[in-house]
């Protein structure tokens, strides 16, 4: 019944700006912490950024400055603001949370991606 889903990926110029939204949905009890991670074509997957119930962040350190998580938990969404893009930030970016259902079970939930291309 929990889905999460993203958006906002698309193609941008080197030194561009995406702001990717992942909302989550379905009978949630509560969310603990949320994250983004990517993978790159022929790449493992590598985590890009965390950020807890309480607010605490925490981020790669290829991140360099450049990106910004937050989360508005009145909507179940976690936000990724990606600024000062290069070539090598091209990836699928999953959006990731640990979710507590109305049945008082818990796991982690993954989306199924959005696409973030940095190209001339």
């Amino acid at each position: 019944q929990v889905q999460l889903v993203e958006s906002g990926g698309g193609l941008v110029q080197p030194g561009g700006s995406l702001r990717l939204s992942c909302a989550a949905s379905g009978s949630i009890f509560s969310i603990g912490t949320m994250g983004w991670y990517r993978q790159a074509p022929g790449k493992q997957r590598e985590l890009v950024a965390t950020i807890t119930s309480g607010g605490s962040t925490n981020y790669a350190g290829f991140v360099k400055g450049r990106f910004t998580i937050s989360r508005d938990n009145a909507k179940n969404t976690v936000y990724l603001q990606m600024n000062s893009l290069i070539p090598p930030d091209t990836a699928v970016y999953y959006c990731k949370a640990y979710i507590s259902v109305i049945a008082r079970t818990s796991m982690d939930y993954w989306g199924n991606g959005t696409l973030v291309t940095v190209s001339s």
